[in-house]
C-alpha cells in the first residue's frame, strides 16, 4: 500500500512540474508612468487593483502586485491637475501554458488561474492623464452620429 502512495505522490509531483504555481512567483514588479500632453507627469498618486488586492504607487515608480488571471485596474490622480484611468488585461505565461497542457492535462492551468502564478501583466504601464475639467473627446459621440449632414 505504501508503495502505491509513493508512486501516486511522485506521479502527481511530476504532473505538476509544468504548473507555474510551483515553479514561478505569484508576484510581479511593474513600472508605472503617467503622461499628460505627451509629457511624463511626476507625482501622480495611483491605485492599482485586481481581485487579489490593492497597491499604491507614485508615478513614475515601481510597484509589486500579486498576479491574477483577471484585469488590473489603474486609477491615477494629481491634485488640481489631472486624472487618468486604465484597465490592463493579464495574459497566460507561455512556458506555464505549454507545461500545463503537456504535463498536467489542464489541472495545472486551473491551479495557476486560481493563484495567478501562470499569468503576467505588461511590465511597463502607461496611463494617459486628462486635465481636470477637460472633456474626454475620445469617448464623446456627436449627436448627429449615423445621420448625414446636408
Amino acid at each position: 500500500m505504501a508503495i502505491f502512495l509513493r508512486t501516486g505522490a511522485l506521479a502527481l509531483l511530476a504532473a505538476l512540474g509544468g504548473c507555474a504555481t510551483i515553479s514561478e512567483s505569484n508576484q510581479q514588479t511593474l513600472m508605472l508612468h503617467t503622461i499628460l500632453d505627451n509629457r511624463e507627469v511626476g507625482g501622480a498618486g495611483c491605485v492599482l487593483t485586481n481581485d487579489k488586492g490593492r497597491w499604491f504607487v507614485t508615478s513614475p515608480g515601481h510597484v509589486t502586485v500579486q498576479k491574477s488571471a483577471g484585469n488590473l485596474f489603474i486609477d491615477c490622480r494629481k491634485d488640481g491637475v489631472a486624472a487618468g484611468q486604465d484597465r490592463v488585461a493579464s495574459s497566460a505565461n507561455a512556458s506555464a501554458t505549454v507545461g500545463n497542457a503537456v504535463l498536467t492535462a489542464g489541472l495545472g492551468y486551473l491551479l495557476d488561474k486560481r493563484t495567478g502564478a501562470g499569468f503576467d501583466y505588461p511590465e511597463t504601464l502607461t496611463v494617459l492623464m486628462r486635465r481636470n475639467g477637460a472633456r474626454d473627446y475620445q469617448n464623446d459621440l456627436p449627436e448627429t452620429a449615423g445621420t448625414a449632414l446636408h
